[in-house]
C-alpha cells in the first residue's frame, strides 16, 4: 500500500522489489500489524516521513520469512522465520553502546517512518544481525 499525499488515498501499486543492504536482508512479508501511529504518519504528522518524502509506503509491526541475505549478515539465513523490532538501532551511537538503550539509538531506523514500511509483499532490513529475532517454531507470524 502506498499514499502519494498525505491524509490522500492509499492505493494497493506494483513497486519495485526492494534489495538487501549489505548488514541486512529482504523479508516476504507475512503479517503486519496496524498502529495509531501509522494513521499519524498518514496525516503527515511525523517528521521523519515528512523528511523521507512521498510517495511513501506505512507499516511497522511486522514479521516475515527471509528471502535475500545481505554479504555482511552472519546470524541469519534464507528460509528464516523473523520478527522485526519498531527501532532498528545502530549498536554503535552512546545510547547503545554506552548506556544500552537502544530504543532511544542516535541513529535509529525505523520502517514505516524512515524508511519504506510493511504495508507490502517485501520489506528491506538494514542491520539485521543486531535488530531481527527468530520466531520460533510453533509460534505463528501474528503471536
Amino acid at each position: 500500500a502506498v499514499y502519494r499525499s498525505f491524509n490522500g488515498p492509499i492505493k494497493i501499486e506494483d513497486l519495485p522489489k526492494p534489495t538487501a543492504p549489505s548488514s541486512g536482508v529482504v523479508i516476504q512479508v507475512m503479517a503486519t500489524g496496524v498502529c495509531r501511529s501509522d494513521w499519524h504518519g498518514w496525516k503527515g504528522h511525523d517528521s521523519d516521513i515528512v523528511d523521507y518524502g512521498l510517495p511513501f509506503v506505512p507499516g511497522h509491526e511486522v514479521s516475515g520469512i527471509i528471502v535475500e541475505v545481505g554479504s555482511d549478515v552472519t546470524k541469519f539465513k534464507l528460509g528464516e522465520r523473523v520478527a522485526v523490532p519498531f527501532i532498528l538501532s545502530c549498536g554503535q551511537c552512546c545510547m547503545c553502546s554506552t548506556h544500552n538503550r537502544p530504543t532511544i539509538c542516535e541513529k535509529q531506523e525505523q520502517p514505516g517512518f524512515s524508511m519504506y514500511g510493511s504495508f507490502a509483499e517485501y520489506l528491506a532490513v538494514p542491520r539485521a544481525d543486531r535488530n531481527l529475532s527468530i520466531i520460533p517454531d510453533g509460534v505463528s507470524f501474528i503471536e
